[in-house]
């Protein structure tokens, strides 16, 4: 295919049997009983609890095109709904994307995204079964993940006092490439990279769930916003403590480079997907996983609050869509 072709030039149903050729050479597996190319896929589920989470991505609000490669978009878009499933204790198995584009795009922006996504789907194992294609000013991306728990769902409302809080996962990392992107730089590498192509900590979500986690959430919009929806979901308060993090040097570079304290960057940063959850005291943490903050009771008629290190914070706490 010439690579200067445009949507427009290959037409709704070309787009279509293009992206469906890289699809089904993912094998998503036994359990797609009819995968793309249907008016709706059919999947079995064996055991367990099904857990489905969709998300939405907007061109200018959630990533550019200057800043990423299609397949970034393509790892980030899928990254983003598999880390939703795993911040419940699943593992997530098949996602259908929508995908709304102007007529001028090159249609090897849509194929080189949705190679990047399958390659991100194919670290859990997952395979894209099916969505649509439409026209639209800008590119807008909306992703439906399904999965399964074979034990219970963690949810956010099961935190209770006397917890300790934890996190297991990079933190920080994205935010601080998103800093050096929003200043024109591209370096330090690491952290633009990190930016691009989150790293969640995919294994993390069912072996906190098997260790007895009462609360988990994907970080995605920020340590401390996401912390709140914990707290006020469980009727706790927690408590963040900022010793218990070993600030890279990259990020001690990108701080001093602009001004910032570096730890804003992990307090209200988003887009690493790293997971925040709670455990009873007594449990050992799996691997990989770090103590944070503890878990408090409300006083009388109190309200959930996040502190940190015992004090109100007045930093970035993440970030917001309205």
């Amino acid at each position: 295919m010439d690579r200067d072709a445009t949507l427009s030039d290959l037409g709704e149903f070309g787009l279509i049997n293009k992206i469906t050729a890289i699809v089904s050479s993912t094998a998503p597996g036994e359990d797609v009983l009819v995968g793309p190319g249907d008016d709706a896929a059919v999947l079995r589920v064996r055991k367990g609890h099904v857990v489905v989470s969709t998300d939405v991505m907007v061109e200018g609000r959630h990533f550019r095109r200057d800043w990423a490669e299609a397949a970034d978009v393509g790892h980030r878009a899928a990254a983003q709904n598999l880390s939703d499933i795993n911040a419940m204790g699943g593992r997530a198995q098949w996602l259908t994307v929508g995908l709304a584009a102007p007529a001028d795009l090159p249609a090897s922006w849509a194929l080189d995204f949705t190679r990047g996504f399958a390659e991100e789907c194919a670290l859990v194992g997952a395979g894209l079964v099916g969505g649509d294609v439409s026209r639209s000013d800008q590119v807008v991306i909306s992703v439906t993940a399904i999965g399964a728990c074979t034990i219970s769902p963690v949810l956010r409302s099961g935190a209770l006092p006397g917890d300790v809080v934890a996190i297991c996962g990079r933190q920080g990392w994205a935010a601080g490439g998103l800093a050096v992107l929003g200043r024109g730089f591209r370096s330090p590498r690491v952290l633009v990279e990190s930016y691009r192509r989150p790293a969640p900590p995919y294994d993390a979500g069912p072996k906190a769930a098997d260790a007895g986690a009462t609360s988990m959430i994907d970080i995605s919009d920020g340590l401390l916003s996401e912390a709140a929806h914990l707290a006020s979901a469980s009727g706790v308060s927690l408590d963040i403590v900022t010793s218990s993090f070993e600030i890279p040097e990259p990020l001690i570079a990108v701080g001093a480079a602009l001004g910032a304290d570096p730890l804003q960057f992990i307090l209200g940063g988003g887009d690493d997907h790293a997971l925040l959850a709670t455990f009873p005291a007594g449990v050992a943490l799996p691997d990989g996983w770090t103590r944070i903050g503890s878990v408090s009771a409300l006083p009388a008629g109190g309200q959930s609050t996040v502190t940190v290190d015992g004090a109100s914070y007045d930093g970035p706490t993440g970030w917001s869509h309205f």
